[in-house]
C-alpha cells in the first residue's frame, strides 16, 4: 500500500476514533496489555534477532540499551498501559463556557488532533507508549521506528492493531511505516496528517521542519544542566548529581553539564568526583575545574553535546546569574536543575532559565511523562507551540468551538438597534 493510501486510510480512522467512547478506549486498552503478555516470547525473540544483528552492525552501546525489550521491559510497558486507562479520558471535556444571550451557549471543548506522524528511535517500548496515548486522546497514529527495531517494532504493531480491532477500534488507526523513504513520502501528506513529532537530534529535527509542511513538534536534544549553587547542601548535591547523570544514562533527561559555583568549588568537586568515580563517569572540565580534581579539558563542543554516555562535562561559574546565562546560550530547552537552599535564588533561576522543564533541588531524570501521571509520553517538546515539555494526553489534544443557539442570527447584534451579548460565564 501507497504511504497516500495508509495516511487516507489512517485520516478516516481518526474520524471514527475520535468519537469512539472512553469504555470502548478502555476496554482495548486492556486487550493491548493482555495480548503483550500472552505473546511475549513471540515479542522476546523478534528483539532478540533484532539485537544480534545490532551487535553486528557495531551499534552504538547507548543505541543498543535503548533497543533492548526483555522481560523486564515487557512488565514496565504493561504497568504504563494499565495506568493509563485509570486515567480520566481527555476527549470531550468543557474547557470553558460562555453564554452570549440567552439561549445562545457557547462550548470550548477538547477534541483530539487526528493523525499524528511519530518519528522515534531505537526504543521498542516507545512505540506502545505513543500509540496507546495515541489511542486513548482519539488520535489515529504512524510509526516509524529505527531499522535496527524493526522485527520488534512489527509484532508490537501487529498485537495492538488486533488487540484494538477486536476490542471495537477502526482499522487502520494505527500504521507502521518501513524505510526512510516512506517517512519523506509522510512529511508531504498534509493532506491527511495533522501534526508530526521526530525523536531524535537537532539535525534530524531541523530536516524534519525543513521538509514538510505539516506542523511539527520538535524534540531536540536532551543538553540538560544540573547548576550546584553556593548555598547548596553538598550531599544532595552529589546524590542529585549522581542520580541525573547515572540512573540511566541513555536517555534525554540525562545530565550532560554539571555547573558548580565557585564558592564551594574547592569542597564540592572532590566529593563529586568520588561519587562519579564509582560510576566510571568520564570527566570533562574547565580550566578551573581542572585546577581543582583531574579532568579531562573541556571544550567549546562540550558545552553543546548531548553524550548519552558516561561521560560529563564541568564548568564552575561565578554565581547563579552566570549559570542562568550559560544554560540559555547553550542548552536545549529540555530540562535544567538548581540544587541550592535558597527560595529566592531557587524562583530565580526558575522564572529566567528558559526550558520546558525546570527543577529545584531534584534530578533531572524526574522529567517524564510516566512521572508527571501525563501516561507516559509521545516525546518532550523543546518548543513553544500548543504542548511543553512531557507530552502526554492533554499534548495530543486541541479543541473546538461549539456554539448552541435557538434560531439567532447575527443581523439581530447589528446596527443602531443592535441587542447586546451577555458574555456570561456559566
Amino acid at each position: 500500500m501507497k504511504i497516500n493510501e495508509i495516511a487516507a486510510m489512517a485520516k478516516s480512522a481518526s474520524i471514527q476514533l475520535a468519537a469512539v467512547n472512553t469504555d470502548v478506549k478502555n476496554g482495548a486498552l486492556a486487550e493491548i496489555a493482555n495480548a503483550i503478555r500472552q505473546r511475549s516470547d513471540e515479542i522476546l525473540s523478534a528483539n532478540r534477532q533484532d539485537l544480534s544483528a545490532a551487535e553486528k552492525d557495531h551499534l552504538a552501546m547507548p543505541l543498543l540499551k535503548r533497543l533492548k525489550f526483555d522481560e523486564g521491559k515487557i512488565a514496565q510497558t504493561i504497568t504504563g498501559i494499565e495506568s493509563l486507562m485509570k486515567l480520566d479520558d481527555p476527549v470531550g471535556q468543557t474547557l470553558s463556557a460562555i453564554e452570549l444571550d440567552a439561549g445562545l451557549e457557547l462550548y470550548k471543548v477538547s477534541c483530539p488532533l487526528g493523525v499524528i506522524g511519530v518519528v522515534f528511535e531505537s526504543r521498542p517500548d516507545a512505540l506502545v507508549q505513543i500509540s496507546t496515548l495515541c489511542l486513548k486522546s482519539g488520535n489515529a497514529v504512524l510509526l516509524k521506528g529505527g531499522s535496527e527495531a524493526v522485527r520488534t517494532n512489527k509484532i508490537l504493531t501487529e498485537i495492538i492493531a488486533e488487540a484494538s480491532e477486536k476490542a471495537g477500534c477502526p482499522e487502520g488507526w494505527i500504521q507502521l511505516l518501513q524505510t526512510r523513504q516512506d517517512v519523506a513520502e509522510m512529511l508531504a501528506q498534509d493532506e491527511y496528517i495533522d501534526l508530526v513529532i521526530p525523536r531524535g537530534s537537532n539535525e534530524f529535527v531541523r530536516y524534519i521542519m525543513n521538509n514538510t509542511n505539516i506542523p511539527v513538534l520538535g524534540h531536540a536534544d536532551g543538553i540538560c544542566h544540573v547548576y550546584v549553587d553556593g548555598d547548596a547542601d553538598l550531599d544532595m548535591a552529589v546524590d542529585i548529581t549522581v542520580d541525573s547523570k547515572c540512573q540511566y544514562v541513555a536517555v534525554c533527561n540525562t545530565a550532560e553539564t554539571l555547573l558548580v559555583d565557585s564558592g564551594i568549588a574547592e569542597q564540592f568537586l572532590p566529593k563529586a568526583k568520588a561519587a562519579l568515580d564509582k560510576q566510571n563517569v568520564e570527566l570533562r572540565g574547565c580550566e578551573r575545574t581542572a585546577a581543582i580534581i583531574n579532568v579531562k579539558p573541556a571544550t567549546e563542543e562540550d558545552w553543546t553535546t548531548e553524550y548519552l554516555d558516561y561521560i560529563l562535562s564541568i564548568k564552575i561559574v561565578d554565581g547563579l546569574e552566570e549559570a542562568i546565562e550559560h544554560i540559555n546560550r547553550y542548552g536545549s530547552g529540555h530540562t535544567d536543575a538548581i540544587v541550592t537552599a535558597d527560595k529566592e535564588k531557587a524562583e530565580r533561576f526558575m522564572a529566567l532559565v528558559d526550558s520546558g522543564n525546570v527543577f529545584v533541588n531534584c534530578s533531572t531524570r524526574f522529567s517524564d511523562g510516566f512521572r508527571y501521571n501525563l501516561g507516559a509520553e509521545v516525546g518532550i517538546s523543546t518548543n513553544k507551540i500548543h504542548a511543553r515539555g512531557p507530552v502526554g494526553l492533554e499534548g495530543l489534544l486541541i479543541y473546538k468551538w461549539k456554539l448552541l443557539g435557538a434560531g439567532h442570527i447575527v443581523a439581530n447584534y447589528s446596527g443602531p438597534n443592535a441587542k447586546k451579548f451577555t458574555h456570561r460565564k456559566m
